[in-house]
């Protein structure tokens, strides 16, 4: 498999969900029950998500992003924007729009719900090859978490 083609499988999958018993110094972008707001530089594109869930702190979750450069045979992308909204306390799955690639991510927390509001950041990338894409809400990470 090309690294681009596996680039682009990691950036639409997100990846990477764990539970550490050491959750403190993770680069986590919020703190419980915060809002944020994360963009990955120019050019770049989210590739992994890692998130830590305390019941004891509001049932919330933090979160930290890794973004990884597109290989250059996408090419610069050609328009950026922030998709629509999903609504705290209701079920939800998410691609982007134009079938575009997530550059970044804002949440924000509702107590009343106890539960997140999500955006996504999306980047369309002229070359892209919009094939072999698949989704999922039944993939398994190391720890027995799901995604």
């Amino acid at each position: 498999m090309s690294p681009a083609l596996v680039l682009l499988v990691s950036s639409l999958l997100v990846s990477v969900a764990s539970q550490s018993q050491d959750h403190h110094d993770m680069g986590w972008v919020n703190g419980f029950r915060q809002s944020f707001n994360f963009q990955c530089p120019h050019g770049e594109v989210l590739v992994a998500l890692r998130s830590f869930y305390s019941e004891a702190d509001g049932m919330d979750r933090l979160w930290s992003f890794e973004c990884q450069a597109t290989p250059e045979g996408l090419g610069e992308p050609s328009d950026c924007w922030w998709d629509d909204i999903n609504r705290g306390g209701m079920e939800w799955t998410s691609t982007c729009t134009r079938n575009g690639l997530v550059a970044g991510v804002q949440s924000k927390y509702f107590e009343s719900v106890l539960d997140r509001e999500w955006q996504f950041y999306c980047c369309y990338y002229k070359r892209r090859c919009p094939y072999s894409c698949m989704k999922t809400s039944d993939w398994s990470a190391e720890g027995s978490a799901n995604l």
